[in-house]
């Protein structure tokens, strides 16, 4: 029967090396030889042998674990950049503690002050509201936010894709295929990205002499899912009356449900209707017909987020880290511009 908690020292007497030499061998960080290696292992191994975090976490002021909070785990592309986010730092020997905090506001603050306690070295806060609560940490943890720029937060760190861009770049392809009344279909959350988006959709516009009429900025029922409550604030539209000819929705699952509104009231898509949504998540190639959307580079969003935050960890100059990243997007051109 193997032995229970067995110590560094016990395992240091059984392969005949130092306490310091296991050490060595346990981090893989410094000089032994490959036999040593072997013996030393094998001993962990038939033991059990895991080492106490907890304890190597007060001597080293170190966990090597993070917190990544995500408002919603079920939607595509925030689960997409959680697994890139958890992979990149898996490969780098750190946990990653995944929280969701379904876009509520004391359950991030709850969060934040739980990943404090677990002694986590940074945290990831992907976006959700402005407010970001440091103010709750009591320890100098680093926090790296995504697709939002924090509030009132001077020194901020903070990856995003361009949005601005993004809603100029879809706007323009809608105008560009003959589109004039353009609705902007978002959640009604004053969140950084969802204003940069709509300022790059009034930007077209202007810049095409297309006059912004209000009664086309529509807002989503916050609490339903963006599919079903896009489809049924564009079927008001449709009842209503109002005149439109293109629709930019702020993620691929609203221009999803703003098309099954479309069909359901016999109204053609894009003979009549066109639609561009935003994120290239999925459902956007596999809707028929297929959706054109903005593509955000989920990939290279992990590693810059990663990669910052690592560079905040070890304590690497701050002066000479960049404060903001913001990485540019393309249009997917589908079947529903056409």
């Amino acid at each position: 029967m193997a032995k229970k908690n067995i110590s560094i020292k016990e395992i240091a007497k059984l392969s005949g090396v130092s306490v310091a030499t296991v050490s060595r061998v346990i981090n893989n960080n410094g000089r032994f030889s490959e036999e040593t290696r072997k013996k030393v292992n094998a001993i962990i191994k038939e033991y059990g042998y895991t080492t106490n975090i907890a304890a190597k976490s007060l001597r080293t002021s170190q966990s090597k674990t993070i917190g990544l909070l995500v408002p919603n785990i079920d939607n595509n592309w925030f689960s997409h950049l959680v697994l890139e986010i958890e992979r990149i730092f898996f490969e780098q020997n750190y946990s990653v503690f995944i929280c969701n905090t379904s876009q509520d506001e004391k359950k991030e603050i709850s969060y934040f002050k739980s990943l404090d306690a677990k002694i986590v070295d940074g945290i990831i806060c992907i976006m959700g509201s402005e407010e970001v609560p440091t103010k709750y940490l009591n320890r100098d943890i680093p926090v790296v936010c995504i697709d939002r720029e924090p509030k009132e937060i001077s020194d901020a760190y903070y990856v995003e894709s361009d949005h601005y861009d993004g809603g100029y770049q879809a706007t323009s392809e809608l105008i560009n295929q003959g589109c004039k009344d353009i609705v902007f279909l978002s959640r009604n959350k004053p969140t950084s990205a969802n204003k940069q988006r709509f300022n790059g959709y009034l930007a077209a516009l202007k810049e095409n002499h297309i006059k912004y009429r209000d009664e086309l900025n529509v807002h989503i029922d916050v609490n339903l899912h963006s599919y079903e409550g896009a489809k049924n604030a564009i079927d008001k539209v449709i009842k209503k009356g109002i005149k439109f000819d293109g629709i930019f929705a702020t993620n691929d699952w609203r221009a999803y449900g703003a098309l099954a509104a479309l069909k359901n009231n016999h109204i053609q898509v894009p003979q009549q209707i066109k639609i561009i949504g935003f994120d290239d998540i999925f459902i956007s190639s596999m809707s028929i017909p297929s959706l054109s959307t903005i593509h955000q580079d989920t990939e290279k969003l992990a590693y810059t987020a990663c990669h910052l935050l690592l560079q905040l960890i070890k304590k690497d100059d701050s002066s000479e880290i960049q404060k903001k990243y913001v990485l540019p997007i393309k249009v997917v051109r589908r079947e529903s511009t056409q």
